[in-house]
């Protein structure tokens, strides 16, 4: 079960390509910008991740990022996470986030899994939560 909320973001997808169409499965890349706060700093994130379309019609996702902070503290992410598609247009996504940090003030990120929800709509906005899973 997710544990306290300990981020949220809003922000864009900044760019679309198809990587593969081999098969019947196609392989989407996705690039998405965007700022909130975590553990109550405020931050901007980006990310690319890739996306298949599996027989039962969910998606299977995996990507990478970074978040930085004003200050000059960076984060590096890595995730996997299903997705479903939403009657308007868009996609629901929820799964883990695994966070690197080197110093500042996230380092008890770096031993803890965070689960995510991160939902695309038609336009293009994006709204992420993030839980803490220890």
């Amino acid at each position: 079960m997710p544990g306290e909320q300990i981020g949220e973001e809003q922000g864009r997808i900044t760019g679309m390509r198809v990587l593969a169409a081999d098969g019947g499965h196609a392989v989407v890349g996705a690039s998405f910008q965007g700022a909130g706060a975590l553990r109550g700093k405020p931050v901007k994130d980006m990310g690319t991740y890739e996306s298949v379309v599996r027989a039962d019609g969910t998606l299977f996702g995996d990507g990478q990022g970074v978040v930085t902070t004003g200050s000059g503290e960076v984060l590096t992410w890595h995730g996997s996470g299903v997705g479903r598609f939403t009657e308007p247009g868009g996609v629901n996504w929820r799964g883990a986030i695994f966070y690197e940090a080197a110093a500042g003030g996230f380092e008890g990120l770096t031993g803890i899994s965070v689960l995510f929800e991160f939902d695309t709509e038609e336009s293009g906005e994006v709204t992420a939560r993030l839980f803490e899973w220890t």
